[in-house]
């Protein structure tokens, strides 16, 4: 059956291989961008997550087009990385409000119409940055680890209405937000990880059509970690 699925921030990077393995699901997959427009497939609607008019335009215009969201991936992040004497406040708040009070405005748009079907799944992608911490990442880190308390909340207030809500945190990544790290740095990640490798972005998307899937019908509130053994013990 052909569900109405969003993620956000899904016109690159680890959104898209998401969303494309969404699609590949045989799923109407709609996903957010900031003007970019979205690939062949995929619905692109324009929405910056840190406006709540933009989010519900956004909802409207996918319901209009796909039917009430049943699957929510919230994925749409950024960074600003400074040490914590040189991180500016803005820096700090704008990573907050893009990564985690985001998160906070999508769930919020799609809860009404899943507790409605009595059915739905929200999967929200953290970071292991928000369980191990990483220098220079202060605002991420907290915004990240902010999306797991997020997760398990609305997991025990949704669950009686068929609601599921977990969170996906991948390691080191090969990605445009993790392109403008040395050479130097990412060998130091992964002389950490057991495996000696990062996850690919199909094995993160996996993942998440596996959460989505009702194989997983009873999976919720959890933190499913993929990042090679990299956190073990985190």
């Amino acid at each position: 059956m052909t569900r109405s699925v969003l993620v956000t921030g899904g016109n690159r990077g680890l959104g898209l291989a998401i969303a494309r393995a969404f699609a590949a699901a045989g799923d109407a997959v709609a996903v957010t961008h900031r003007g970019s427009g979205a690939p062949d497939g995929l619905l692109g609607v324009k929405c910056d997550v840190t406006d709540s008019s933009q989010v519900a335009r956004a909802f409207e215009e996918i319901k209009e087009a796909h039917g009430p969201v049943e699957v929510l991936v919230s994925n749409a992040g950024i960074t600003d990385d400074a040490l914590l004497l040189r991180m500016r406040e803005e820096s700090f708040t704008r990573v907050i409000d893009t990564n985690l009070t985001g998160a906070y405005r999508v769930a919020r748009a799609a809860v009404s119409d899943m507790i409605r079907a009595r059915h739905g799944r929200m999967i929200f992608i953290s970071s292991v940055a928000g369980t191990k911490g990483v220098p220079g990442q202060a605002n991420y880190a907290a915004s990240k680890a902010g999306l797991i308390g997020l997760a398990r909340a609305l997991a025990r207030e949704l669950a009686a209405r068929g609601v599921t809500s977990n969170v996906i945190a991948p390691g080191l990544l090969d990605t445009d937000m993790t392109s403008e790290l040395t050479d130097r740095y990412k060998q130091q990640i992964l002389d950490e990880v057991p495996l000696g490798r990062t996850a690919t972005l199909d094995e993160i998307a996996a993942a998440a059509v596996w959460l989505a899937s009702a194989d997983a019908a009873s999976v919720t509130g959890q933190v499913i970690t993929i990042d090679g053994g990299g956190s073990l013990g985190h």
